[in-house]
């Protein structure tokens, strides 16, 4: 089995990638970066995963269009503004492809677009329009590129995610890297939010999408900030070849290998994500076992992650499992509750607050202690099967409500 290795980098740690982050003039602030570019040096198998939102951003409408012959050469991406639910989106979005194609020598087609930012305002294209042109001129393969890229896809968010990992196919060393974005309207039901993977393996669009699908459904589609599914986002992934490995054209080792890599990538990402949630003190990981089936598991995971009385109880460090067992009650998934236990855990330890359905002696100065930690594991025992899920999410805090009160002022 392939040995896989954490590494430096993200965006351009792979082979034959470069990338940009420019202040074009979408935000306000001259201080933050808001237009990204990642390009290949030559044209890549890709797939992307898509919001389930009905109202979807003008750029998932032209990258559908331009995947359906699953290739790409160059991905670009605008903050400050969504682009979405404007008569004039798509034009828009087009106009970018074809500012990168321009300045590339690509073709328009072979271009990724991606916008986030306050939905239903005019995008101003003329100031994306000279940041591509400023990013295709600034595109380097070093890793403070890549953090630039990071930076210019974020909106609330913190700090930027990025992750990177090294493994075998067919006998060469292949890298894979990826960005993210996403820190409020987040929920379970892809995209989410916008992430952005390269690879330099070789491997089939065929088989790069259906690797992309399992990897988002076990760890974006797994992640809940605040139960609301944005129009926009999307995770994307362009493979180049550049390692030189056999083509991966069918299942077997090297698939698996890729598949754990991108696993991993994407697992990274979305803790990051959770863990930066709008106002969040506390990265929330909700594990379940024993269900009767995974997609059971997977059901109570995302119930109780994005239970809004829950993750206020975990703000306040509060051993409120009442709120756990209601989460776990409404879920939509059959299992006996007289069966279910549930114990939190922290670096401070950890303590049993359920067991067999119902309340067990426990001290409440332990819990708080436990919960005081910035990473909180919820482990909630079925015992009814051999299903498991995890989902991850963070603290409801007052910051939340500050941040999105006033978010376009």
């Amino acid at each position: 089995m392939s040995e896989l290795k954490k590494i430096e980098g993200s965006v351009t740690a792979a082979k034959g990638f470069a990338a940009a982050g420019v202040h074009c003039g979408v935000r306000k602030s001259k201080d933050k970066k808001d237009l990204a570019l990642i390009v290949s040096q030559r044209r890549a198998a890709a797939a992307s995963v898509y919001t389930q939102n009905k109202v979807k951003g003008a750029p998932i409408t032209v990258t559908r269009a331009h995947l359906e012959d699953g290739m790409a050469q160059a991905i670009v991406c605008n903050s400050g503004n969504a682009n979405t639910c404007n008569a004039d989106g798509v034009p828009k979005a087009q106009q970018m492809c074809a500012a990168v194609g321009g300045a590339l020598g690509l073709s328009p087609r072979d271009v990724i677009v991606a916008s986030t930012g306050v939905i239903g305002q005019p995008l101003p294209i003329e100031p994306v329009l000279t940041g591509i042109d400023l990013a295709a001129r600034a595109l380097s393969d070093s890793r403070e590129a890549a953090g630039d890229a990071a930076v210019a896809i974020m909106t609330t968010d913190t700090h930027p995610k990025e992750a990177a990992f090294a493994f075998t196919a067919g006998g060469r060393e292949c890298r894979i890297g990826g960005i993210a974005k996403g820190s409020g309207m987040i929920h379970p039901n892809m995209a989410t939010m916008l992430s952005f993977i390269t690879t330099d393996c070789a491997i089939s669009p065929a088989l790069l999408h259906r690797a992309l699908l399992a990897a988002v459904r076990d760890t974006f589609n797994m992640v809940s900030v605040d139960g609301d599914t944005s129009t926009n986002d999307m995770v994307s992934i362009l493979a180049n070849g550049m390692a030189e490995n056999p083509l991966i054209e069918t299942e077997g080792e090297d698939y698996d290998a890729f598949c754990t890599a991108l696993g991993e990538v994407c697992l990274t990402l979305c803790r990051q994500v959770a863990g930066d949630g709008e106002g969040a003190t506390k990265l929330l990981e909700c594990v379940v076992t024993r269900a009767p089936s995974e997609e059971c598991a997977r059901v109570v995971a995302k119930s109780v992650i994005t239970s809004s009385l829950f993750k206020a109880a975990m703000f306040g460090a509060d051993a409120n499992w009442g709120r756990i067992l209601c989460a776990i009650g409404y879920a939509d998934a059959q299992f006996d509750i007289q069966k279910v236990a549930v114990t939190l855990e922290s670096a401070k330890g950890s303590i049993q607050v359920c067991k067999d359905g119902a309340g067990v002696e426990f001290s409440e100065e332990q819990a708080k202690e436990i919960l005081l930690e910035p990473e909180i594991f919820i482990l909630i025992d079925l015992g009814q099967g051999s299903g498991c899920a995890t989902a991850w999410g963070c603290d409801l805090t007052y910051d939340y409500v500050k941040i999105n009160g006033d978010y376009r002022t």
